[in-house]
């Protein structure tokens, strides 16, 4: 039996979306092509945009489809600012370093918001920036930065705004033209519950036809990609066409379940949960609560010298259940995350695995806590 994933993707998923998987099917067939057309129409009515955004589905994980937009938008003589507070912030500093852009790293501590008024300051200070980027969800700590503050000044300076919604599409509704989003990027594995091998664009169509010859690879030319799917709604590069298949169901299954709204519901559930429950046996969350999203939640590791993270992860795995390791740098952590196909009683499971997992370690957290 699978372990259930208590992880910021891949995910647990149905059995109905892996069964859709194994099917054999031909890239370049009408059946195929309609699905391809199904998924990206679906993804822009989510982002409640169909009349100003285009989606645009591209090979491989979430970071190739940010990839694709920062190396083919941003133009040789511009510059993109990232407002950066954790891991994914920083990784789209070095795409953009990698593609010798210009880029302007407002960094922040990773359990503080990106500062509003640092930004308006540099839009002014470098008048060549063309892009601001921020991560809605960043997984690192579980923080959900809060996107309009930051997309209103952009637009107020006539920048495009790229979001990094790879965790959180499909769990927090979105209206991109209200939110003054150009690029939203979301990946397959997360909250929309397929499995992994495509990520996606939902972008400014306008701001696409205006930045035709920017890009700096032929794969990830995001341009060109458009185009093609535009054209006779086909990847111009081989698709992994079992995993869209899975895609289309758990597409599906999102509108079964009641939409967006009703999976937050579930996700806030998972978490309110565990949260409670990690409270009481004595475990710390990094984040204060109002900072918090629902996506995953980091903890700081116990004080007892008796805790080790290798230990304490491979005991929960033997229970059947995976929980993530920490990437904040300045404390240690690890992760537990809400999302996927989870219910109340799975998390509930795990909330007991982990009682018992501190019974075999010897750990008291709350007898810890008194002594100190």
């Amino acid at each position: 039996m699978d372990k259930l994933l208590f992880t910021p993707g891949p995910l647990t998923t149905s059995d109905t979306v892996k069964q859709a998987l194994v099917r054999d099917v031909g890239s370049r067939d009408t059946e195929f092509i309609q699905v391809i057309a199904n998924i990206r129409n679906e993804l822009t009515k989510l982002g409640k945009c169909e009349n100003t955004h285009s989606t645009i589905l591209t090979p491989g994980s979430g970071t190739y489809s940010i990839e694709s937009v920062i190396s083919s938008m941003v133009p040789a003589d511009g510059a993109i600012l990232i407002l950066n507070n954790g891991a994914y912030g920083a990784r789209m500093v070095k795409i953009a370093k990698a593609h010798g852009i210009q880029v302007i790293d407002q960094s922040c501590p990773e359990n503080e918001y990106p500062s509003a008024e640092a930004l308006e300051e540099n839009l002014v200070h470098f008048p060549n920036i063309t892009h601001v980027a921020l991560v809605h969800c960043e997984t690192t700590t579980g923080i959900i930065n809060p996107i309009q503050p930051y997309s209103e000044i952009a637009k107020k300076h006539n920048k495009a705004f790229i979001l990094d919604a790879m965790s959180s599409f499909g769990a927090y509704e979105m209206d991109l033209n209200a939110l003054n989003i150009d690029f939203l990027i979301s990946s397959s594995n997360k909250c929309v519950e397929g499995l992994p091998g495509f990520a996606f664009v939902i972008a400014n169509k306008t701001l696409l036809q205006n930045n035709a010859n920017h890009a700096r690879t032929l794969s990830l030319d995001l341009v060109a990609q458009w185009r093609s799917l535009e054209t006779d709604g086909q990847f111009r590069f081989t698709p992994p066409t079992n995993v869209l298949l899975a895609f289309w169901q758990a597409l599906q299954e999102l509108y079964i379940e009641g939409g967006v709204l009703a999976r937050a519901d579930r996700y806030y559930a998972n978490y309110a949960l565990t949260l409670k429950k990690m409270t009481e046996m004595g475990f710390e969350a990094y984040l204060p609560a109002e900072k918090q999203g629902y996506i995953i939640t980091s903890y700081r590791y116990p004080k007892s010298e008796k805790f080790n993270f290798q230990e304490f992860y491979e005991k929960l795995s033997e229970k059947g259940f995976l929980i993530y390791p920490g990437k904040v740098s300045s404390a240690d952590c690890f992760r537990i995350g809400h999302i996927g196909k989870l219910e109340i009683k799975q998390v509930e499971a795990l909330m007991i695995a982990i009682e018992q997992v501190l019974i075999e370690m010897e750990i008291n957290l709350k007898g810890a806590a008194q002594d100190d």
